[in-house]
């Protein structure tokens, strides 16, 4: 390390001067950030949620004797406020992010600072970066080290998007990038017809996540090849190939047919099994050898012992959906095609969540738009009986032009709402969502913050369910694991309460506004843990150590 103390003023401008330099000529992603209007939504304000139990689903109840919670989460707001929150309350903890973000093809797709970014605008790329960096960047702290980030896009921004990912999460975190067949019939505009989207995927540890990633089902015609023509009890089955490519020693012996011929592995393969194993698969019947039984050896696979296909890249629209699915589907929700103007098929976030989302999983969409997101992990819940919880975030979209419009009420949360309660002809899904609206509140003014919106805060920080607030002397959730416990006000009563429902817990967090007296009446119940309010949120949300 040189001691710059030592260096005169030349030598250190030399330094600097070669700094610079080799910063210039970084390969990757630049934008020009100082010619771009600053965007109204950055801002140092803390982020607070208020609940509306209006717009919310009843929520689902719990066990026998425990409160009835909301699971999943609907978000009206700035997704760079909605984020900030999140990162304070989830950070580490989301297993699998999918958005949708504006392609910014200037066609009234991205909304900047009140108004639409249109063709002309001289920024418009610039914009679009400097908007996605700042919340891709804020997703990045929000990912658990095997979750994973899937990020739809087509070729407006596909190339600026592919370094911008790498920039934010580092080349190594690159998993795929996979082409969505969007369209299914043939076009006239154009000189070569645009059928495809994209949609990359990113992982903070690829290895890590590809431990736990899902398999994809088998299609109708892929498990169509399995069949029972001699009536195996074990059910329908296929041969699969007893062969590898390369040269492997001990995989290169000789095997004699019920026929007798003889095979050995064909030029350039082996065996795919070394021959003890293949002589057991032999006397468990698992060998096929041909209608005529001198076929090379077969492994005998049943259709009952696939679990599953590794995913391709290429996502063709017979397995995951086309747009004019996609604008039926929300037709049918809606009565009208004109809800939404860009909606993904259900099928399509289906696969998402096949590959990166298990049943226990926190799935969050920024980009929420019509709510597809949600329906997706509803309907995987209603089909395997999973628990898995979906956070969207979702603008108003309101402009200058429409003041009044309301995307994440009117379309995003009525869908979700429909789609759990059942529709035309679909019967419910069941599941709930509270819906929750940003307000930002000044650093200098965190005294002001609300009673409802810290006891949001801290069941989001660490409980898996919400539930309403309602003024009480102490709002307590308990689970197998513990207590959470918020006072607004000490006094001796909730203190001797507290002790009371402690008993027998492993461990109680109690958050307070005078810590120092409740941690007097608590005196000698180790088991109990007091913090400050609102420091410990501040601290949380990242404003500084302890202002408030």
């Amino acid at each position: 390390m040189p001691r710059y103390d030592d260096y005169s003023r030349e030598e250190l401008v030399r330094l600097l001067e070669a700094r610079d330099r080799r910063d210039a000529t970084r390969f990757g992603l630049v934008w020009e950030t100082n010619e771009v209007e600053r965007e109204k939504a950055l801002n140092g304000d803390f982020v607070a949620l208020d609940l509306d139990a209006a717009l919310s689903t009843a929520p689902t109840a719990g066990a026998e004797g425990a409160d009835a919670v909301w699971r999943n989460l609907i978000i009206e707001g700035d997704n760079f406020d909605a984020l900030r929150f999140l990162r304070m309350a989830y950070a580490g903890r989301v297993k699998c992010i999918c958005i949708d973000p504006p392609y910014n093809t200037g066609n009234r797709d991205f909304v900047y600072n009140d108004r639409y970014v249109d063709k002309d605008d001289a920024w418009r790329h610039s914009r679009w970066c400097e908007f996605m960096h700042q919340r891709l960047t804020l997703a990045k702290e929000l990912l658990a080290e095997d979750g994973v980030i899937f990020v739809h896009i087509d070729d407006n921004e596909m190339a600026a998007l592919t370094l911008l990912m790498k920039q934010v999460f580092g080349e190594a975190a690159f998993v795929a990038n996979c082409i969505w067949q969007k369209r299914y019939s043939r076009e006239k505009r154009g000189v070569i017809g645009d059928a495809h989207e994209y949609v990359l995927v990113y992982s903070p540890k690829p290895e890590v996540f590809q431990r736990r990633s899902g398999k994809i089902p088998l299609s109708f015609d892929q498990a169509a090849v399995y069949k029972n023509p001699n009536n195996d009890a074990l059910g329908r089955w296929r041969g699969i190939p007893m062969t590898a490519q390369g040269f492997r020693p001990n995989q290169m012996y000789e095997v004699t047919t019920p026929s007798g011929k003889k095979h050995k592995p064909p030029e350039g393969r082996c065996w795919s099994t070394i021959e003890p194993e293949f002589l057991k698969l032999k006397e468990q019947g698992r060998i096929y050898w041909g209608k005529d039984g001198s076929a090379q050896p077969s492994i005998i696979r049943y259709l009952s012992e696939v679990e599953g296909l590794v995913p391709w890249t290429w996502w063709p629209h017979e397995e995951v959906g086309h747009t004019d699915e996609s604008r039926k589907e929300i037709r049918e929700i809606f009565g009208t095609q004109t809800a939404f103007d860009t909606p993904k098929p259900v099928r399509l976030l289906e696969r998402i969540l096949q590959i990166g989302c298990g049943p226990d999983d926190i799935v969050l969409d920024f980009f929420a738009g019509s709510g597809t997101t949600g329906h997706a992990v509803l309907k995987a819940n209603a089909a395997d009986g999973g628990r898995r919880r979906f956070i969207l975030v979702s603008s108003t979209e309101a402009t200058e032009e429409e003041p009044e419009k309301n995307l994440c009420r009117d379309v995003c949360a009525e869908r979700v709402r429909r789609v759990i309660a059942g529709y035309g002809e679909k019967p419910g899904l069941g599941g709930d969502f509270a819906y929750l609206r940003c307000r930002r509140i000044p650093e200098g003014d965190l005294m002001e913050i609300e009673h409802s919106q810290v006891w949001t805060a801290l069941q989001l920080m660490h409980r898996e369910g919400l539930m309403a607030y309602a003024p009480a002397a102490l709002h307590w959730a308990q689970d197998a694991e513990g207590a959470l416990c918020y006072v607004p006000q000490v006094k001796a009563a909730s203190a001797r309460e507290i002790l009371k429902r402690a008993k027998g817990l492993a461990g109680v967090i109690v958050y307070t506004w005078q810590p120092g007296l409740m941690a007097e009446r608590l005196a000698g119940a180790e088991h109990i843990q007091v913090e400050t309010i609102p420091q410990s949120l501040a601290l949380k949300f990242g404003l500084g150590r302890g202002r408030a």
